[in-house]
């Protein structure tokens, strides 16, 4: 069937990652739902969680379903959702550590006869015997019909700073200290991390333009990230799930007062995935999340207020230091 819509994801890693489990509950899901196998995908969660009196769940862009009965829902209607009438799950990657999996897969849903492909982030905190606790899905909010970009923070930070890099190794802690140093990226540090041919991209549409690739282009991308990261816009990692080859981390963004004032920005969910070559430099960098899309918003569809929505993970400044004293200490 000739694909009209193409995902990054595919076009970039024609290959699947070698390894992966076909068990693994997040996938297991999503082929269930593909196969309208839907008593399969119920099967995976429990009434409650197993160490807490709070159902199970499922995060998707468009919405939030808790307890079987929605989760049921959600199954139900996820093809639809995406005007289909079949899919396909296709994995690309997964990474399993620390009582999570997420497998990276390509959607490809059958619309009007034709592939429409979606690169999906689906994650997963695992209970026992197999089981599913909550599961997070994540992709650009143009690959879902009739989708406003607005994805509010799907965690609840005790404080608002940004994340400790001391919590990753490797080249992944050295990106992430790069990233947030004070008082801007330190571009050069970020490349001296990265193989010369790391591939930054994954989860947009693909348009047949050249991936961002090698020095020079990467370069430029970060470039352009330090004009605002982070003294307007900063990382808060959320979960960390790292096999010692990928780190995936979902995050929430912290946005200072500049951030909002001078470039509209506002507080978001979003994942990225950090893959290490042999010589342990990144050889992949793929994010998905809805970044400078905040024009774009269509408030009524939001479920809450721009007002509202400015004040979540809101700051007056980061601390001028602490970018510093992070590097002293790692």
């Amino acid at each position: 069937m000739e694909i009209r819509r193409r995902a990054e994801l595919d076009v970039l890693y024609p290959e699947p990652q070698k390894g992966m489990k076909d068990d693994s509950p997040e996938l297991l899901l999503m082929k269930y739902i593909a196969e309208q196998k839907m008593d399969k995908a119920m099967a995976l969660f429990r009434e409650k969680r197993q160490f807490s009196d709070v159902p199970p769940a499922v995060d998707t862009p468009y919405g939030r379903f808790e307890g079987k009965e929605e989760i049921q829902t959600f199954a139900e209607g996820f093809v639809s959702r995406f005007e289909a009438v079949s899919l396909e799950a296709v994995p690309k990657f997964q990474t399993r550590s620390g009582g999570r999996s997420v497998t990276e897969m390509v959607l490809n849903f059958e619309v009007d006869g034709m592939i429409n492909q979606v690169p999906m982030f689906v994650v997963a905190d695992l209970g026992s015997m197999g089981m599913l606790e909550e599961v997070r899905m994540y992709c650009h909010s143009s690959f879902v019909p009739h989708l406003t970009p607005y994805r509010k923070p799907l965690f609840t930070p005790a404080h608002l700073e940004m994340g400790d890099p001391g919590m990753m190794t490797g080249a992944v802690r050295e990106y992430y200290t790069a990233l947030h140093h004070m008082p801007c990226v330190d571009v050069e540090r970020i490349l001296r991390c990265m193989h010369p041919d790391c591939l930054f991209g994954g989860y947009a549409l693909y348009q047949g333009q050249e991936p961002e690739k090698g020095s020079e282009a990467l370069r430029r991308v970060y470039t352009g990230m330090a004009t605002y990261i982070p003294a307007k816009v900063g990382m808060r990692y959320e979960t960390l799930i790292d096999d010692g080859v990928t780190g995936v981390i979902e995050w929430v963004h912290v946005i200072s007062d500049q951030g909002r004032e001078e470039l509209g920005r506002i507080a978001m969910s979003g994942i990225a995935a950090y893959m290490r070559g042999e010589d342990g430099r990144l050889i992949s960098i793929r994010i998905s999340d809805y970044a400078w899309m905040e024009k774009e918003i269509d408030w009524q569809q939001a479920g809450i207020s721009r007002e509202e929505a400015e004040k979540v993970h809101a700051i007056h400044e980061f601390p001028a230091g602490v970018g510093r004293k992070r590097q002293e200490t790692l």
